[in-house]
């Protein structure tokens, strides 16, 4: 038969016995006085974070129809087609092609919301919104085309003002280059303390 003290009794652990029985309850009748702050979601609406990741909003006068995008895709679930249009060039040889998007379509019901396609977008196309309310009955309706995308561009908000103790925008150091080797520059002028006003 083993001793009771080699285990570690109640005598040994320094406490009474029940001492742990009596800390749990604390804690619970402190937590069912205090008050609660749990938000009744559909009458309340939540205080996203800024950088929430919610429906990928599409501008359709930026894309351009890379497809870089669509290639990025670790799930392959955002469709593309377009059509070749010509546009004539006033002074122009011959007339230009440009694609025209046709179809752009992003299955939701697939996407893992890695935000790689926006990251990849180098014309600003894509962006996140932070609308999440868009659950369906059917998965198949979850298949969002360009004008269903297009609409959320409405929701999504504007940048963040940069920090001023950051590094400034590219687009503002390279402006600022090009301001500074616009201006002409000042003639040198030579010192004159040196000479002697005699001479």
């Amino acid at each position: 038969m083993s001793d009771p003290s080699e285990h570690g009794g109640a005598s040994e652990r320094g406490g009474l016995p029940g001492a742990g029985l009596v800390k749990g309850l604390a804690v619970t009748l402190k937590t069912m006085t205090s008050r609660s702050t749990t938000q009744q979601y559909p009458d309340v609406a939540p205080d996203l974070p800024p950088r929430s990741r919610g429906v990928i909003a599409l501008s359709e006068e930026n894309c351009t129809v890379c497809m870089l995008c669509a290639r990025e895709c670790p799930d392959w679930c955002i469709y593309i087609d377009s059509h070749k249009e010509e546009v004539a060039v006033p002074g122009a040889a011959r007339p230009r092609q440009r694609n025209v998007l046709d179809k752009f379509d992003i299955d939701f019901s697939l996407c893992m919301y890695c935000g790689i396609c926006i990251e990849v977008c180098p014309f600003d196309a894509l962006y996140w919104s932070p609308e999440f309310e868009y659950a369906e009955y059917d998965i198949k309706d979850l298949l969002h085309d360009k004008d269903h995308l297009g609409q959320w561009m409405a929701t999504v908000p504007p940048p963040p003002a940069h920090d001023p103790n950051g590094e400034p925008a590219k687009e503002e150091t390279a402006a600022a280059r090009k301001a500074a080797a616009a201006r002409p520059a000042s003639p040198a002028v030579r010192p004159e303390a040196d000479q002697d006003p005699a001479s």
